[in-house]
C-alpha cells in the first residue's frame, strides 16, 4: 500500500510538473504574439496607478494602446480597472486621463472603473460591447497576461486578440518575467479550477512588476 500510494504521489507531481511546464510555454508562446488587425475597441487592462499616476506597468500598456489608436487599429479605446481600497481614484481614470494627455478624443474613450481583477474587469467590458454593440476587441497588457486575458474573454464571449506591450517592466530582467509567470501559473490554475479569480489570493496590489 505505501509503495502504491508513493507511486501515485510520484505520478502526481510528474503530472504537475508537466502541466506547469506546458502552460508556461504557453503562456511566453501567446506573449510574442502581436495579433494587432483593425477591430472595433482596443481594450487596455488596468494595473496599479498612483493618485491618478499610472505605475510603470499601467504605463507601457497605456503608452503601446495610444500608439495603436493612431496607427487606426480601432475607433474606440477602452480603459479598464476600478481601485484598491484607500485609493482616491480609479485605474480606469488614471489611464484616461493618460490618453487624453496623449491626444486621444476624450469621445473616442470608454471607461470601465468597477472591476479589480482581469475577470471582474472583461466581465464589464462585455456588457460595454453588449450595449454599444460592438463585436471585435484587440487587447493589450503585458506579455505574460496575454494568455488569461484572451482565454476570459473567449470565454465571456468576445471575439478579441493580443497585442502586448514590449516595454513593460515585467520584460527587462528575467527575474522579474519569471516572477509574473508564477503570478499567471496562479492565477490560471485558479481560474480553471473554480471559474473566479479571488482578488486577494493572486492579483497583485500594484507595484512596477505586478501585471
Amino acid at each position: 500500500m505505501l509503495r502504491d500510494l508513493t507511486r501515485l504521489a510520484a505520478l502526481g507531481v510528474a503530472a504537475a510538473v508537466v502541466t506547469a511546464g506546458f502552460a508556461t510555454f504557453r503562456i511566453w508562446q501567446q506573449g510574442e504574439r502581436d495579433e494587432q488587425r483593425p477591430v472595433d475597441a482596443i481594450v487596455v487592462l488596468g494595473a496599479a496607478q498612483y493618485d491618478g499616476r499610472p505605475s510603470p506597468v499601467f504605463r507601457a500598456r497605456l503608452e503601446h494602446a495610444v500608439g495603436l489608436f493612431r496607427d487606426g487599429v480601432a475607433p474606440l479605446l477602452v480603459v479598464t480597472g476600478g481601485k484598491a481600497d484607500g485609493d482616491r481614484t480609479t485605474e480606469a481614470d488614471a489611464g484616461r486621463a493618460f490618453a487624453i494627455d496623449a491626444g486621444v478624443p476624450a469621445a473616442s474613450i470608454v471607461v470601465e472603473d468597477r472591476g479589480r481583477t482581469t475577470i471582474e474587469s472583461l466581465r464589464a467590458v462585455r456588457g460595454i460591447f453588449r450595449e454599444r454593440g460592438l463585436q471585435t476587441a484587440l487587447f493589450v497588457s503585458d506579455r505574460t497576461h496575454m494568455l488569461r486575458v484572451l482565454r476570459i474573454a473567449r470565454d465571456q464571449g468576445i471575439a478579441g486578440w493580443g497585442s502586448p506591450t514590449e516595454t513593460s517592466p515585467t520584460d527587462r530582467r528575467l527575474a522579474a518575467r519569471v516572477d509574473a509567470t508564477i503570478h499567471e501559473l496562479g492565477a490560471l490554475a485558479v481560474y480553471f479550477l473554480t471559474g473566479d479569480i479571488p482578488p486577494e489570493a493572486v492579483e497583485p496590489a500594484g507595484d512596477a512588476t505586478a501585471p
